[in-house]
């Protein structure tokens, strides 16, 4: 019996020059069974026309191609239909390109990259998890692109067909929420502080220039921001089926829109970026509000956590060791540049230099968070 012909893919059958490959068609599938996943093929509305993805649409997958085609025909989403795509097809489910790893049972923890979002990595600069229960799975941060969030949904899909109910967003920064249009097109409840809608509103645009401008416009196609449905006022518990995750909103430290997640069964906290391991952290709030938040964080019971950046599994309460260290060095160097009657050009360049050995990227961050401290004590 003669081997059977493969299925070019969109990119084979693309009328225009050859693209450089989004996706990984390597032999992993949907283990034990094959599944077809819808794609399209999505090109820049403006500027070349050679500019072009080819983008996976969660939410139409099939036992087989034909009903995969038939469900995205009777019901594509809106986004979709408004980028006018030059082609979709349904196609074997690839693997993912993002490496998850089972740091507990049934939790699984991808390590963003220790960098800026770049054209090579695609955004994919910040921890993704997911957490599988009896009867759903929920995603927790999504990553800096639409193209790193379908990563991250065929990560899911490597390890579980059950339904992804949630997807949470820890805080507001693009490296963690931009990939939530992937799950959105799943009909997931998108979860999320309460003040993040308005958050993301404010910062919509400066987001998608800045995170586009440095991914590029190939990578970033498809990206858009989706505002969270469910609202965390306090607290919330996800009933994952014979699991419940507890979210918890927090006053402003990193950000204006912290939230953390716990996971009893397995005593594992997620703390987005309220803790960061390796890469220098950012304050985009209050210097004394995270130093507060982080008092009360490190107080819980949990045997380990998940920091927003690096780890991407440490110790608890000894994995935010590091991070007090460099937020005390911040506060006190600040407090004495003020006293000493140092303007704010001056200080900033002094302000926390004794831990520019122990963090990546130090010299990007550690500026900026000298000056929001300065400007921040400076009225003590």
């Amino acid at each position: 019996m003669p081997a059977p012909v493969p299925e070019p893919s969109l990119s084979d059958r693309w009328p225009g020059p050859r693209l450089r490959r989004n996706l990984d068609r390597g032999s992993r599938h949907a283990r034990g069974h094959r599944v077809f996943e819808a794609f399209a093929m999505i090109c820049a509305l403006s500027g070349p026309s050679d500019v072009c993805r080819e983008a996976l649409v969660p939410g139409f997958a099939a036992p087989d191609r034909a009903g995969c085609l038939s469900a995205l025909a009777a019901g594509p989403p809106a986004w979709l239909v408004a980028a006018k795509p030059a082609m979709t097809d349904c196609q074997p489910r690839p693997g993912s390109r993002l490496q998850f790893d089972e740091i507990a049972p049934g939790v699984f923890v991808h390590l963003g990259a220790i960098a800026e979002a770049d054209p090579d990595n695609a955004g994919d600069v910040a921890n993704i998890a997911f957490v599988i229960g009896a009867d759903s799975v929920t995603v927790i941060d999504t990553g800096g692109s639409r193209q790193v969030g379908e990563q991250a949904y065929l990560a899911v899909r490597e390890r579980s067909e059950l339904p992804i109910s949630h997807v949470i967003l820890t805080h507001m920064h693009p490296d963690h929420v931009l990939g939530a249009a992937a799950f959105a097109d799943l009909g997931a409840a998108i979860v999320g502080h309460a003040h993040l809608p308005r958050a993301l509103a404010d910062r919509a645009d400066s987001y998608l220039a800045g995170f586009g401008q440095r991914i590029g416009p190939e990578g970033f196609l498809g990206t858009r921001i989706v505002a969270p449905g469910l609202l965390v006022d306090d607290r919330l518990s996800v009933d994952l089926g014979a699991r419940q995750l507890r979210i918890q909103r927090w006053p402003t430290g990193h950000s204006e829109s912290d939230m953390t997640v716990f996971d009893p069964q397995t005593q594992t906290l997620f703390a987005g970026d309220l803790l960061f391991d390796q890469h220098a952290p950012a304050i985009d709030g209050s210097l004394r509000g995270w130093q507060g938040v982080l008092a009360d964080l490190t107080g819980q019971p949990a045997a380990r956590v998940v920091p927003g950046h690096g780890g991407p599994v440490l110790p608890w309460p000894s994995g935010a060791d590091a991070l007090l260290r460099y937020l005390a060095v911040l506060a006190d160097d600040t407090r004495a540049a003020i006293d000493s009657g140092a303007p704010l050009g001056a200080a900033a360049a002094r302000i926390g230099a004794s831990e520019a050995g122990n963090w990546a990227l130090f010299d990007l961050f550690n500026p900026r968070n000298a000056t929001l401290a300065y400007t921040e004590l400076e009225w003590e």
